[in-house]
């Protein structure tokens, strides 16, 4: 059996995606650098590659690429066989838009256009095509309303007893075919959610003073099919009483889940919009938390209402994800409105992002807002187009571009806002496909506007096989009779190889190979041609010419500069560069002239640096300029300018004597100032002496290149001495150092004196005498007392005698 050359889808993806990145190489020719060996995998590296089937083509010396684009492979001589196919598109139904919608049969209603069409892509070849979406007059309204019925929403309930008539009023005013429907909610009757204790189970309000008597909790509850007598609305909702649960969340998701999916008992048509209003004042439990009362089977998505209308799988599956509710309101083209409190706006506005076609507005605390707000939500809805797209194959890419109102393009938008009804808005829907799946595979998806019964169904085929595969000849005597002929190739059976299959494989298959290997293990022809029995033919390379015996040298593998093959200075011979004269180094960007690092005062690079490669590399520290000419740093700077400004000012000095005044300073601007400003940071300062005077001049550098000389009008001269004020000034200093020596000398003294009369002072006041007498002076008398006892006439007596 021939080998046949096939891809399997994942070795056409990666041959895809390498195609993808050659195409982003500029100068590349991306078909013949994608080296293909078949005419499918030609068509997978581009779109604008081709494939020549034509038996005799290209040189015997060079192999040519048989993949290539269109206009080379006719250069070549392959006109009139080459394959090439296209992306194509057939529109199969395309009934035109309607304009009103109750007036006509509700099947006949077409509000997109086209219905259906079929597409045929070639990987990589883009192709588009429009659809137009329009929003009819009077299309008929399924409105089901949902309502929480816990604890909080009590005052809620008694301001909708009379909600359907006057709902419908207004209604009426937008369509003339409106039904209306109803159900209710509370939570999970289990723990935690609800009060499961005995005695809560029929009345979970005991024992709440606040309002003591309430029905038992439930999930959900379908209380009133759709209908268009608005008086049973009426009734169903004044029969209702509300309940109680333990935590704040709701089990709100439940309800929308099987509003949404049991079609049959809510009574959705299919020819009419479908509004579920979502009302409460608490947030919503979620996926996951049913775990919290041990429901851990996930939502299936399925409607499970028993006889009686009431959800029966709230005990057994856990709550549903957005991602669950999103996929289950778009296939049931239902549009969400959530009518919250204020208090959680926010998180119903971040579900909205989540669930494509929902909408949210406040809803009052005592919901005596809920007509106007149905009425806008409604208008909202009917404002915009939101195109969805259902079953994208993998292997597809769509990008969309918006056509509003305006006239105006929105690329990458597939969504029109502020219309009114009636309004046709239209959408550029682009094709791609990235890759080619298993043979004789096709795909389809759908297109629908958000909310719509209408849509566009896309077939997709791929075009991945070339015409000229089916026109294959088995042992071909185009091939030697050793293998299979298919778009002008040839492919060797078992044991043959060659072009033609004219060779043998084993012994002398092994000779023809090694007699194209320049050594032993080296690749064959060097990996850059294909040995034809034992001869290298090398490939063709738009780079460049691919030769030797071997093919072992080219003319474009040598070393680059800036982009540039040997700097342009240089021919590339098998790999090297060969310099023209005055220009060496690897890549030849070296020049060996040095007449552009001579500065005008005839020195190399102003003898500040060096010449490399005809280049001045400056070596002094703030010297710079193609030939080190500027450098404000330098010690020598103000000599050089010095001789610029004395030449060209006063026309003097060594550069006017030998005329070179003009060549040197062709790049100075000299400014002649009254006052020269010295606090510039960028300016150098010089000063040179000038027939016992100063001059002085700024020194800086400009953006452009040249040199900013500012120079006084003129030198600076200083005047002799003046000997009188000489010497009034030397007498006026010894006096004064003499007034301020005594003024030290009396403050000294007074300090001194008062420090002493202060010790005087002190001691005084420690002093045991009074100010009136003197220590020195003893009185004239003095009295004297003494002790003595005597006996006289026999008494005794002390001290005196009578």
């Amino acid at each position: 059996m021939p080998r046949r050359r096939g891809l399997s889808p994942p070795s056409a993806a990666r041959l895809f995606i390498l195609s993808s990145l050659l195409h982003h190489l500029r100068g590349l020719n991306i078909c013949t650098s994608g080296s293909a060996t078949s005419c499918e995998e030609c068509l997978l590296i581009h779109p604008k590659c081709a494939w020549c089937s034509r038996e005799e083509f290209g040189s015997t010396k060079f192999i040519t690429s048989r993949c290539d684009f269109v206009e080379n492979l006719i250069t070549n001589g392959c006109a009139g066989e080459l394959e090439s196919p296209k992306s194509s598109i057939s529109i199969v139904e395309n009934l035109p838009l309607s304009s009103k919608g109750s007036s006509l049969t509700l099947s006949d209603v077409t509000q997109i256009m086209p219905q259906k069409i079929s597409l045929n892509l070639r990987p990589g070849d883009k192709t588009s095509f429009r659809v137009q979406v329009r929003q009819v007059e009077d299309y008929p309204v399924d409105l089901y309303y949902l309502m929480d019925l816990s604890l909080s929403m009590k005052d809620d309930l008694d301001n909708i007893r009379n909600l359907g008539t006057k709902l419908a009023e207004e209604m009426r005013k937008l369509t003339s075919n409106f039904r209306l429907g109803f159900g209710s909610f509370v939570d999970k009757n289990i723990s935690p959610f609800s009060y499961t204790a005995p005695r809560f189970q029929n009345n979970p309000c005991i024992g709440y003073k606040v309002f003591p008597h309430c029905v038992p909790s439930f999930g959900f509850r379908h209380l009133l099919s759709l209908t268009d007598k608005v008086d049973s609305f009426n009734e169903e909702v004044q029969k209702q009483k509300v309940s109680r649960n333990r935590d704040a969340p709701e089990g709100g998701f439940d309800a929308i889940l099987q509003a949404a999916v049991c079609k049959e008992k809510i009574g959705w048509r299919k020819e009419a919009s479908h509004l579920l209003v979502f009302t409460t004042d608490d947030v919503p439990h979620i996926a996951l938390d049913g775990k919290l009362g041990g429901l851990v089977q996930p939502h299936d998505g399925q409607c499970h209402l028993n006889e009686a209308n009431e959800y029966s799988a709230s005990n057994q599956l856990d709550y549903p994800s957005l991602a669950l509710l999103g996929e289950k309101l778009a296939e049931n083209n239902i549009h969400l409105i959530f009518a919250v409190t204020k208090a959680h706006y926010i998180l119903y506005k971040n579900f909205t992002a989540l669930i494509p076609g929902t909408t949210v507005e406040i809803l009052h605390q005592d919901s005596n807002n809920i007509i106007q707000l149905i009425v806008k939500a409604y208008n909202s809805i009917r404002s915009k187009v939101e195109l969805t797209v259902w079953d994208s194959p993998e292997d597809v890419s769509l990008t969309f571009t918006a056509t509003c109102q305006d006239g105006l393009l929105y690329p990458g938008l597939r969504k029109c806002a502020d219309l009114q009804i009636g309004d046709t808005v239209s959408f550029e829907v682009s094709v791609e496909a990235r890759s080619c799946p298993a043979e004789n595979t096709s795909h389809t998806f759908t297109i629908k506007p958000a909310g719509f019964r209408d849509t566009l169904e896309v077939e997709v085929a791929y075009n991945c096989t070339c015409g000229c595969t089916k026109q294959m000849e088995q042992n071909s005597s185009k091939c030697s009779g050793n293998g299979t002929y298919t778009c002008g190739l040839c492919e060797c059976d078992s044991g043959y190889l060659g072009s033609k299959c004219e060779c043998e494989e084993g012994e002398s298959g092994n000779m023809y190979q090694n007699m194209c290997r320049e050594a032993e293990g080296k690749p064959v022809c060097s990996g850059r041609g294909e040995c034809s029995c034992n001869q290298c033919v090398c490939y063709k390379s738009e780079f460049g010419r691919i030769y030797g015996l071997f093919c072992e040298c080219n003319d474009f593998s040598c070393a680059r500069y800036k982009g540039v093959l040997c700097s342009g200075h240089g021919e590339c011979h098998c790999g090297e560069c060969k310099c023209h004269a005055g220009y060496i180094g690897d890549n030849c960007n070296c020049s060996t002239d040095t007449s552009r690092c001579i500065s005008n005062d005839s020195q190399m690079c102003s003898g500040r640096g060096n010449c490399v490669c005809g280049k001045c590399q400056c070596t002094e520290p703030g010297a710079f300029g193609e030939t080190c000419e500027k450098c404000p740093t330098c010690p020598d700077v103000c000599s050089t300018k010095r001789d610029c400004i004395e030449c060209m000012l006063n026309n003097s000095g060594g550069l006017a004597d030998n005329q070179t005044c003009p060549r040197h300073c062709k790049d100075e601007i000299i400014t002649r100032v009254d006052v020269l400003k010295t606090d510039d940071q960028h300016s150098v300062l010089c000063v040179y002496p000038v027939n016992n005077c100063v001059m002085k001049f700024t020194y800086s550098e400009l953006p452009s290149g040249k040199s900013n000389l500012t120079v006084l009008k003129k030198p600076e001269c200083g005047s002799a001495p003046n000997a009188l004020t000489i010497l009034l000034a030397v007498v006026g200093s010894i006096l004064l150092i003499g007034i301020v020596l005594l003024v030290v000398w009396k403050l000294l003294v007074t300090i001194h004196d008062r420090r002493e009369f202060a010790r005087f002072q002190s001691e005084r006041s420690r002093a045991r005498y009074e100010m009136a007498s003197n220590p020195l002076y003893r009185k004239p008398i003095s009295t004297h007392s003494l002790d003595f006892t005597f006996n006289k006439l026999s008494k005794s007596y002390n001290g005196t005698i009578d």
